[in-house]
């Protein structure tokens, strides 16, 4: 079909004849004066049109259409539009085309099953389609059922069905240049109000190239490059088809050259048979020697196991010794100690009341020796003053001498008084000495004692925060950067750092069955509540590097970590746990979910031999009044106390700290406590307020009796020096020596009296001296004792601790060992039962091999070598003998094979060679497609200046071929005098009438044997509505060859009188009409003329 078009075109001579036919037809009203030659069309165009039960009418037609001009005028809904809607679904258009619905099923009428159309196409003259088949006419049937299916009937002018397929009715169409879809040959009344309407030039651009089949010689082009794509692939498909038959056939040209040596096969074959046993043999040999070699291996592993063992056992004993011997250095010192421990108390109290009585014998003692030192000088004063009074002879200055008498006399009453009252000073002076000295130590002692409840106010503060925040995440009562570690430790897994997830802190792994031996838990686990497991060593220095991060050195001390292999099950400890009928072990008191737990706390503490008592009483019968129970090393109570079998040991903690389940109630004690450390804190800084200031008015009122007892001193010293200046004055005085030989006398008396007392009361200091020295020296000495004994135990405990973790790391040890030895030993059997095995199978496969071939081969190649070599020569030797006989079924292969592949070689070098000049072919064929299309845009601007300028009119278009637009402006006026508008500046008429000269434009270098209008004058006025009218009957006129079909709803009552005009007038339809008349105008001038 394009090629016909590009004929027509092309062609020079037609160019020439239809610009001088169009002008000729411009030139001259046919219609008018009847004066065109031109004759009618013969082909293509539409003889009649009937329809039944088409959208909503029950039947319409026939239409019988003349050769050339052709109204059909009606008001709206008598079924104009129906008649060009069947014009397009009858001649194979799909219902979109129209624009009346999206699917044939929507034309049939309502009520109705089907509908039918019936179209007759003119099939006459030397373009003819198959005359001798069809005659003059084809008739084109459709039947549309409510399913929206169709089917077609092609009848010739007699009625006789031709054919059936749409594949015939696609041959017609091409063949009279047909194209329903074409808006050039059909122009519906939706597509011609999108039309005048559009300003769009990209759709100007699209109606030209659809107008002039170049829309569909672009869309052939890019078929046939498709084609060649896909023709190259089949090139390549077709190549790698090529390797497969070459291989196909060079296997087929093989077996035919080797079907002569048949009989060397079979006797290489017997031979490979005879490799293939001693082969066999050879194989099991090596596989003696290697299980031999593993035997060896695994024995001198096994004496290897055997001598760790050794080891490990003695190092087990020392281990166990050692801590036997430090258990009972510890048993000793703590026997010791708590046998002491009376004693001391019995000592110290001894030394308090024995220094007391020596203080208070001291002081009488000082006491009387003051008043004999006073008497004894009061007695040689007197002496000393009767040997003078006697040797004294004057005796006229006796008044005198009596009254120095009667002053020394009171002056000695005055001294007496003194030195009573400086020892009653000098006591009180002790007194509050030894006061000030006892509220000193009171106040260092309740000093250390504030300290002590402040240090412990301290870490209960930090614990009721820890259990505060342990309320939102319960993993921060173990320390408040684990939720960090952890989501370290999941981030590094994720990143496959770790073999197996480290698992921890322990504590958060574990669950008690008992609440109430949470402490006893706490107290022998320990440290291990926070510790970690890892797997192996590889994945602790991972672990390591991330807990660096959040355990700064200097900070918190970091977890321990514990290293062993992970299992999925938990160690058999059944002859080796303690059991009691009435108290759990720690590993039945909890409930361990994880396996790697269980074992890294039965491997590290010993869960399963440590026992929970909750009575200390009960734990120290159980423990300690009979024979523990097996396996039982030590026992807990409730109140976290240790308990061995000859010793015992008190918690340093009161309350647990990580395995609470209670955390609101272990708050509240928390929170009393805390209030109760801190009301013992101020009753303590009450306290020593109160000795402070005792202290210092007690040291207050020392100071004022102190400068009191020196003031007295003083005053005796002054008296005495008075009384010796009294007597030192050598006066004669009479005196009366008698009464001075009385007080002589009494005074001498009081001395003896005093002196006796004295020696009494120094015989009992002496006494309570040696008392307090001898209680004193057994105080030091026992409590130096203590301390040595005390001083020891630290140690002790520490290495006792050591030991214990040494004896369980070789025991650990010792199993493992017990379980490699184990392991080993059944590996070792199981490869000395598989020698046994291997040793009969090689003596059964000698005696097989000396079967087949007597004396032994050597072979170098192994039994799967030769297998395989045996299997493809049997299958040759098989394939051979199906074929042995018939060799010309073979060479009849063999050539298929060969021919089979220069078929497709010659085909593939065939399509090379097509597609070198399809390429050829493709670009001489688009550049004539440019020059086809450069011509048709000549044509289209030719026609178009010529129809505008019967108005008068000017103007020009544009074709943008690259970015597929069409420009069209247009000046209405006096030429070049006025400048060029785009049509969006026109009038509705002047566009109107623009756009049909655009139309007629292209109806003029388009091909098709007919043209369809719908309502192309709807939006002019009556000017304009003229001149178009006459501009399509001229071209009508100039183009007989041609039927032009035209639909409008103006009454068409100026037209010419013409026989080349045929005008059908549809009726309204009225209520229940079945059949809409129509009647052409032209048969009733026909009848009126004759």
């Amino acid at each position: 079909m394009a090629k016909r078009k590009e004929d027509n075109f092309c062609s020079p001579e037609n160019a020439k004849r239809s610009r001088q036919e169009e002008v000729e037809d411009f030139d001259n009203d046919g219609f008018i004066n009847g004066t065109s030659t031109l004759t009618a069309a013969e082909v293509g165009i539409i003889e009649s049109i009937q329809l039944r039960n088409f959208m909503c009418h029950s039947m319409l037609g026939p239409f019988k259409f003349g050769a050339n001009v052709n109204f059909v005028v009606g008001n709206n809904g008598s079924g104009k539009s129906a008649v060009l809607t069947a014009l397009i679904v009858g001649l194979g258009g799909k219902a979109t085309t129209t624009n009346r619905g999206s699917s044939l099923k929507g034309f049939v009428k309502d009520g109705q099953s089907s509908a039918d159309i019936s179209i007759t196409l003119r099939n006459r003259g030397d373009d003819a389609y198959k005359a001798n088949v069809y005659g003059d006419s084809i008739i084109v049937q459709q039947h549309i059922t409510m399913d929206g299916s169709r089917s077609y009937k092609l009848k010739s002018e007699r009625g006789t069905v031709v054919s059936n397929k749409k594949e015939e009715l696609i041959a017609i169409l091409d063949h009279f240049n047909i194209q329903v879809d074409n808006p050039v040959s059909v122009l519906t009344q939706e597509m011609s109000k999108q039309f005048l309407q559009s300003r769009n030039e990209g759709d100007k651009y699209k109606f030209f190239m659809k107008a002039t089949q170049l829309e569909q010689m672009k869309e052939d082009y890019s078929y046939i490059m498709e084609t060649k794509d896909r023709t190259k692939e089949q090139i390549n498909q077709g190549e790698e088809r090529l390797i497969e038959l070459k291989r196909n056939c060079l296997e087929k040209e093989e077996r035919f050259q080797n079907i002569a040596g048949l009989s060397t096969m079979k006797t290489d074959l017997e031979y490979l048979k005879h490799e293939m046993a001693w082969a066999v043999v050879n194989e099991i040999e090596k596989q003696l020697n290697a299980i031999r070699d593993n035997i060896k291996i695994g024995e001198d592993r096994a004496a290897r196991l055997e001598r760790k063992m050794e080891e490990q056992l003695v190092r087990l004993k020392d281990a166990e010794k050692k801590y036997k011997d430090i258990q009972d250095k510890l048993e000793k010192i703590s026997e010791e100690t708590n046998a002491r421990a009376p004693e001391c108390m019995a000592l110290k109290v001894d030394v308090t009341a024995k220094k007391k009585a020596y203080n208070e014998a001291e002081v009488l003692y000082n006491r009387s020796l003051n008043e004999y030192r006073a008497l004894k000088k009061d007695d040689e004063q007197l002496c000393k003053r009767i040997e003078e009074l006697k040797k004294s002879a004057d005796q006229s200055l006796e008044p005198e001498r009596l009254e120095r008498q009667k002053k020394i006399s009171l002056l000695k009453k005055k001294v007496k008084v003194l030195q009573d009252e400086e020892c009653f000073v000098n006591q009180e002076l002790e007194q509050f000495q030894q006061t000030i000295e006892k509220d000193k130590e009171e106040h260092t002692r309740i000093r250390r004692e504030e300290l002590d409840v402040k240090h412990t106010l301290n870490y209960n503060q930090r614990q009721l925060k820890d259990l505060k925040d342990s309320k939102t995440d319960r993993l921060k009562r173990f320390g408040p950067h684990v939720p960090a570690l952890l989501k370290a430790i999941d981030e590094a897994y994720r990143r496959g750092q770790f073999t197996y997830k480290p698992v921890g802190p322990l504590g958060a792994c574990i669950h008690l069955r008992d609440p109430e031996l949470a402490l006893a838990i706490e107290s022998c686990l320990k440290g291990l509540l926070q510790a970690y497991c890892c797997h192996n060593h590889s994945d602790e220095r991972v672990l390591q590097a991330l807990m660096r991060k959040f355990y700064l050195p200097g900070g918190i001390s970091r977890p321990q970590i514990i290293v062993s292999e992970f299992r999925n099950d938990i160690y058999d400890i059944r002859h080796r746990a303690a059991y009691h009928p009435e108290f759990p072990t720690v590993l039945t008191a909890l409930e361990i979910d994880n396996a790697v737990v269980a074992n890294s706390l039965i491997d590290m503490r010993g869960i399963e031999t440590v026992l929970l008592i909750k009575s200390n009483s009960v734990a120290r019968a159980v423990m300690q009044s009979q024979k523990p129970p097996k396996n039982c090393r030590e026992a807990f109570t409730a109140d976290g106390d240790q308990v061995f079998a000859g010793r015992y040991y008190s918690s340093e903690y009161t309350r647990p700290k990580f395995l609470s389940r209670d955390v609101d109630s272990e708050i509240r004690d928390l929170e009393n406590e805390i209030e109760n450390k801190k009301a013992q804190i101020l009753n303590l800084q009450q306290h020593l307020s109160t000795l402070e200031k005792d202290i210092k008015c007690n040291e207050e009122f020392f100071r004022r009796r102190q400068l009191h007892y020196k003031e007295l001193k003083i005053k005796i010293r002054k008296s005495f020096s008075e009384i010796q200046e009294l007597e030192n004055i050598e006066e004669h005085q009479s005196v009366d020596i008698a009464t001075l030989e009385d007080e002589a006398q009494e005074n001498n008396i009081k001395m003896k009296t005093v002196e006796e007392n004295m020696e009494q009361q120094k015989e009992e200091m002496e006494y309570l001296k040696g008392l307090k020295v001898e209680a004193e020296n057994k105080y030091e000495a026992i409590k130096l004792k203590v301390n040595q004994l005390s001083e020891l135990a630290d140690p002790l405990k520490d290495e006792l601790n050591l030991a214990d973790s040494e004896v369980d790391n070789q025991k650990r040890g010792k199993r493992h060992y017990e379980e490699k030895q184990k392991e080993h030993l059944d590996t070792l059997n199981k490869k000395k039962r598989e020698l046994d095995m291997k040793e009969k199978e090689l003596e059964e496969k000698k005696s097989q091999a000396r079967q087949i071939c007597p004396e032994r081969i050597e072979v170098q190649k192994s039994a799967s070598v030769l297998d395989q070599e045996i299997n493809k020569l049997r299958q040759k030797i098989q394939a051979e003998h199906a074929s042995h006989g018939d060799r010309e079924e073979i060479m009849r292969q063999y050539q298929e094979a060969r021919e089979t592949y220069l078929d497709l070689d010659t085909k593939v070098r065939t399509l090379r060679k097509f597609i070198k000049l399809l390429e050829e072919i493709m670009t001489h064929r688009y550049k004539t497609y440019q020059q086809f299309r450069r011509c048709l845009t000549l044509r289209c601007k030719l026609y178009f200046d010529n129809l505008l300028s019967q108005r008068a009119y000017c103007g020009k278009m544009n074709f943008d071929h690259k970015n597929e637009t069409l420009t069209i402006s247009v000046q209405p006026g006096e030429g070049n005098r006025a400048a060029f508008n785009d049509m969006r500046a026109l009038s509705g008429g002047e566009r109107s009438f623009s756009t049909v000269c655009f139309i007629l434009s292209l109806w003029s270098i388009a091909e098709s044997p007919f043209r369809c209008l719908d309502e192309f004058d709807v939006y002019m006025d009556m000017v304009n509505r003229r001149i178009a009218m006459d501009m399509i009957l001229k071209m009508a006129d100039s183009q007989r060859f041609r039927q032009f079909i035209l639909l409008t709803p103006q009454s068409m009552s100026s037209l010419p009188s013409s026989k080349l005009i045929r005008l059908f007038r549809m009726s309204d339809p009225e209520r229940g009409q079945i059949t809409l008349p129509s009647q052409p105008a032209t048969q009733e001038e026909e009848e009126n003329g004759s």
